[in-house]
């Protein structure tokens, strides 16, 4: 996939869910599952992840190209609809025994306030 990013999903995003990045197009390439450090939030519908510290977040790595980077910023209000709940930042992840350079979205911690956390870092098991 030329050009593509590596975007590690956490939430709605991963298989099976309610915005299953398989379903989008063009269509990503899992690349693998993998984990990071943070702390997951219950915001209702969705979580949020704040990055650091010792939990672990359950996720899945896809390659993406440009256009579906577009369409996952829309989803995750990257522009002016919601341009401050989410940032999109660089992180390392390990995924299938290399460490890979990926995307994420963090949750703006102003809207962690007072959330529950989701303490097995899980959104799909544990939600």
């Amino acid at each position: 996939m030329p050009e593509a990013k590596l975007f590690f999903v956490y939430g709605t995003l991963r298989r099976g869910d309610d915005n299953d990045i398989t379903r989008l197009t063009p269509a990503p390439q899992f690349i693998g599952e993998a984990s990071i450090a943070g702390t997951m939030f219950h915001l209702g519908g969705y979580p949020g992840v704040t990055l650091g510290g010792s939990s672990q977040i359950v996720g899945e790595v896809y390659a993406v190209s440009a256009e579906l980077e577009k369409k996952l910023d829309a989803i995750e209000s990257e522009y002016p609809a919601q341009p401050d709940e989410y940032f999109k930042r660089a992180i390392r992840v390990q995924v299938a025994g290399q460490w890979r350079d990926c995307f994420v979205y963090e949750i703006n911690p102003s809207f962690s306030v007072g959330k529950p956390i989701i303490a097995s870092g899980d959104w799909v098991k544990d939600r």
